[in-house]
Order: C-alpha cells, then sequence, then structure tokens
C-alpha cells in the first residue's frame, strides 16, 4: 500500500473523529483503516494518535504532521488535477515529425486547419527526410509514408498513397511512351533515393510483384527535386501522388503505366502509447484522418478543402 493511502487514512481518522466514523465515511472496514495507520506511524517511526477505547487525539507531532500532511496532499491533489486536465483538455504544444517533402506538398495546409479549430495547441513542427526515433528525440507524433516494418509504436493508417510514373510531355515526346514497366529500363530517370528500394521501381503484372532496375542522371533524397527534374525534361520520376497533383492538373508533367500500378505505400499517424493517450495527440490524428477521408473524396485536390472540415465530419 502506498504512502499517500496511508496518509489520506490518517488525515480522515483525524477529521472524522475516530476510526469507525472515518471508516464509514471512506467505504472501507475499520480494521483496514486502523491498519493503515498503523504502518503510517511504523514506516515513520513515531505514534501520531493516542488512542483509548472511547476516543482518540492527536500526540504533539502527530498534531504538526497532521497539518503539514493535510496541506501537501492538497497540492498533490490539485497537480493532479490540473495535470489530467490539461491531458483532457486539446491544448498544448505538440511536436510533430514529418517528412520535409511531404509536409511542403500539403501538410501546411490541413496544419492550419487544424489550429483554426484548435487554437489552444502550438505546434512545434520539425521537418527532416531522415527517420526520427519519436521516443529518443521526444516526439509526440510522426508522419510516416512508408511500408511500415514491425515496431513497439502504435501507427494508425491516414491514408492508402498511389504512386505514379510521371514526366514532362517533352520527355514523352522524346524518349516515347512506355507501353510496359520493362521499357523504362532503357530511358533516363529520375530517382528518389527516400524510397526504400531506391532504383528498383515495382510494378504489378500479370496480377504479381515486378520490380524494373531503372538508372538515370540524378539520385536525389528530395521529392521537391525530382519533380523539377522532371519538370526539366531531365527523366521520369516515380512518385506519390500528392508530390505531382498540381503538375498533372496542369499538364506539366504526364502519368503512364497507371493499370501497372500496385498498391502503394500508406500514410500513418505513429506515436508512442496507446495508454493515457494525450486529447491534443488524440484530436490531432483524428483530424488528420478525417481531412484525408475528405481529401479522398474530393479528388485528392487540397484546393477543395479550404478552412477547417465541416462539423459534419
Amino acid at each position: 500500500m502506498d504512502s499517500i493511502t496511508r496518509i489520506r487514512c490518517f488525515l480522515q481518522v483525524v477529521e472524522s473523529g475516530g476510526f469507525s466514523a472515518a471508516a464509514r465515511d471512506m467505504g472501507r472496514s475499520k480494521a483496514l483503516i486502523s491498519k493503515y495507520v498503523s504502518e503510517l506511524e511504523d514506516e515513520l517511526g513515531v505514534r501520531l494518535l493516542n488512542r483509548t477505547t472511547r476516543q482518540i487525539s492527536l500526540t504533539e507531532v502527530g498534531e504538526a504532521y497532521f497539518r503539514e500532511a493535510g496541506e501537501l496532499l492538497q497540492r498533490f491533489d490539485e497537480l493532479k488535477d490540473a495535470v489530467q486536465q490539461d491531458h483532457r483538455e486539446v491544448r498544448g504544444r505538440l511536436r510533430l515529425s514529418a517528412p520535409r517533402s511531404f509536409s511542403e506538398a500539403m501538410l501546411g495546409q490541413v496544419l492550419a486547419s487544424f489550429l483554426q479549430e484548435h487554437p489552444r495547441v502550438e505546434l512545434d513542427i520539425e521537418m527532416e527526410d531522415r527517420f526520427v526515433d519519436i521516443v529518443e528525440e521526444g516526439y509526440d507524433v510522426a508522419i510516416r509514408v512508408a511500408e511500415l516494418e514491425d515496431s513497439s509504436l502504435i501507427a494508425r493508417k491516414i491514408r492508402d498513397v498511389r504512386v505514379l510514373v510521371c514526366a514532362s510531355p517533352a520527355y514523352w515526346e522524346a524518349h516515347g511512351i512506355p507501353e510496359t514497366p520493362s521499357d523504362l529500363s532503357a530511358m533516363p530517370c529520375i530517382i528518389d533515393t527516400n524510397y526504400k528500394f531506391k532504383a528498383n521501381w515495382g510494378f504489378k503484372v500479370d496480377g504479381t510483384r515486378s520490380s524494373v532496375a531503372v538508372t538515370g542522371p540524378m539520385h536525389v533524397n528530395s521529392a521537391k527535386t525530382a519533380v523539377a527534374a522532371a519538370l526539366a525534361g531531365l527523366g521520369a520520376v516515380r512518385l506519390p501522388i500528392f508530390y505531382v497533383l498540381d503538375e498533372i492538373e496542369r499538364g506539366a508533367l504526364i502519368p503512364v503505366l497507371e493499370d501497372y500500378e500496385l498498391p502503394g505505400p500508406a500514410m500513418y499517424a505513429v506515436y508512442p502509447h496507446r495508454r493515457h493517450l494525450s486529447a491534443k495527440v488524440r484530436a490531432f490524428v483524428d483530424y488528420m484522418v478525417a481531412w484525408h477521408k475528405k481529401l479522398e473524396q474530393r479528388g485528392d485536390c487540397p484546393k477543395l478543402l479550404d478552412g477547417p472540415l465541416p462539423k459534419d465530419l
């Protein structure tokens, strides 16, 4: 039994005027209350109460302990209430890790929308393309676009992500449009080294997974730079849809081989604990899932999602 419980029993005995009354007030047996007070005295090595068959009274040291312990316990309870209140309310500093290229492509809008709905949250965002140890580095949550491996972390799927091969119209005119994925092996390609398989691009051929080894003038760990190289006609790129959607919509990039697409990686929110998950983390993850669900329903066009999410989500 912890010391806090023993102290509570001692205080209640004094405030109630006896062991029987304290037992009734606390909903416990008289014997148990007496046991806890005796254990507290043994722990302290002093007698706190004078006991007779009819009444109790505080010893001199017991009177001082009653006064000081009561104040400390009140402060302890106030601190507990404050912490629990902060944990229940959507408020406070939220440390977020996200891939830089993804963040620059489309994360800004959903974060702004989230803060409009939860103005008491302060976001502290680190955008890095490296793999971040969120426990060691003290992050509340991380956004990852990947095929996740087994981990002690909790991962909630936000959405599936299409991965497209595309290039500029001038590039396709110069090199021809590939009819099958294997045609890409003879074409210059821009290789995003953030991708797990790097220069081995995966496709679905005859219902099974197949990979094509590609080469080209640029290996780069930035999707944004890879898109810029594709727009300049330096090669074809294979990237998640949100990196190239705007360029495809305006005709600057043209996707190919869509019938050969594999199920892509997924976007996940990753966080350390499921138990006692804070309200700010839960609200953020729920918001990301709802926002991207609506985004998919509207054709992956962020321009259709200005402002906070509708209240019916």
